[in-house]
């Protein structure tokens, strides 16, 4: 039996037990267990078909779980979904949005379905649609739009209530580098006001950037603390650049651990590294020995590593 998860409704996270569910013989979710304490961005991570979006669903009152407990804000989203969803907001990957509606209007009407006053309602609209950048396309209708403009309408009706609790999948999905930058900007400011935030995406090094933890999905399971841990510290490869890469090439024959794995391709060189101190130590030495080094760091980030890294054959979770 699972043991039961305290019920505090000023608890403004999410938390989640030992949760199921199937469709059929298919186990969408098997064991999925987590938790995102309020003032945090949390990464849900996974391969496709992992689970990420039925278990985004059952976060969101649009799915019920077949066992396990979930609590948002310490109300079941099951027994008490108006709960949840006055304290919740939810960003789903594909806009599903009234297409001869003006964001503007979209905006208002979304507030008014959270009971607020027309007025209350309207001056929100506008607040967001500045946060948004979506002034000028304000009173255009919704299905001129482009892909960035309407996920940047659909995080906007997501912040409509002010939410304590925020759950994006896949909010970058269209944007341009510079959406993307203020995205992560406004991540980062919803946190720092006390929000709990969960957001899937498959381009994790946008999540290196803004979360503060993460959830490795797989199969419908989330990894063990211990299979992440392992995972994150294994060997990783990291890029050196230098003004002359002969020179670069000699100092590592020497500089180098005798058993490193070193390769050259069109970006660098690729070096295998144990950890961040070793990764200091051969820096100091190249530079020791007359190497200009002009880029030196991980070739992935640590949440694409730890992924790759769970995701091999032979990884227990």
């Amino acid at each position: 039996m699972d043991e039961p998860i305290t019920d505090h409704a000023e608890h403004g996270g999410i938390t989640v037990s030992g949760v199921r569910r199937t469709f059929g013989s298919v186990h969408a979710v098997a064991d999925a267990s987590l938790s995102v304490p309020p003032g945090s961005v949390t990464a849900l991570i996974g391969p496709n078909g992992s689970g990420k979006t039925t278990l985004m669903l059952m976060l969101a009152t649009l799915l019920a779980p077949d066992a396990g407990q979930i609590r948002i804000a310490g109300h079941d989203p099951v027994t008490d979904p108006a709960a949840v969803r006055a304290r919740m907001g939810w960003m789903p990957d594909a806009l599903g949005s009234w297409p001869t509606l003006s964001p503007r209007a979209a905006l208002t009407v979304t507030g008014q379905m959270y009971r607020m006053s027309p007025a209350a309602a309207a001056a929100r609209a506008e607040e967001l649609l500045l946060l948004a950048d979506l002034g000028e396309l304000a009173d255009r209708p919704s299905r001129v739009l482009s892909r960035g403009q309407k996920q940047r309408l659909s995080l906007a009706r997501a912040l409509v209530h002010s939410p304590r609790v925020l759950l994006l999948d896949e909010p970058a999905s269209g944007l341009d580098p510079a959406a993307r930058r203020d995205l992560r900007d406004l991540i980062r400011r919803l946190a720092g006001d006390g929000v709990a935030v969960l957001i899937s995406s498959h381009v994790l090094a946008e999540l290196d950037e803004m979360a503060d933890a993460a959830v490795y999905l797989a199969a419908g399971r989330t990894a063990s603390a211990a299979a992440v841990a392992t995972s994150a510290a294994r060997h990783r490869s990291w890029r050196i650049r230098a003004l002359d890469p002969d020179v670069l090439a000699r100092a590592l024959a020497v500089s180098a651990e005798p058993a490193a794995a070193v390769t050259v391709d069109n970006l660098g060189t690729l070096v295998q590294v144990a950890t961040p101190e070793d990764a200091a130590a051969l820096l100091a030495r190249l530079v020791g020995a007359g190497v200009a080094v002009t880029e030196f760091g991980p070739a992935v980030g640590t949440l694409e590593h730890t992924f790759l890294e769970l995701n091999r054959p032979e990884v227990t979770r």
